[in-house]
């Protein structure tokens, strides 16, 4: 099982992020890991399209911000999670 350890940093550029229906899918290491928006947040999950395709990457590329819903997740955090399961 991979997991990712608890020091590594996890950073990503926009082109490393999509949406796609109700899922948000990020590349991270030649690799694609989608999470399902309701699985991530309420909110993400109650969101319209729209809604949730404005994003904003940190300047750092550690996070995403959705500046309609003011919902912020971590990249690291989130694959962090979807890769332990």
């Amino acid at each position: 099982m991979e997991t990712l350890q608890k020091k590594s940093i996890v950073q990503v550029k926009k082109s490393d992020i999509t949406i796609k229906g109700d899922s948000l899918i990020i590349r991270y290491k030649r690799k694609a890991y989608s999470f399902a928006f309701k699985n991530i947040s309420k909110r993400l999950g109650k969101a319209s399209k729209k809604e949730r395709e404005h994003f904003v990457l940190s300047p750092s590329g550690y996070g995403i911000h959705w500046p309609d819903i003011d919902e912020d997740i971590s990249i690291g955090g989130l694959l962090k999670e979807g890769i332990k399961k």
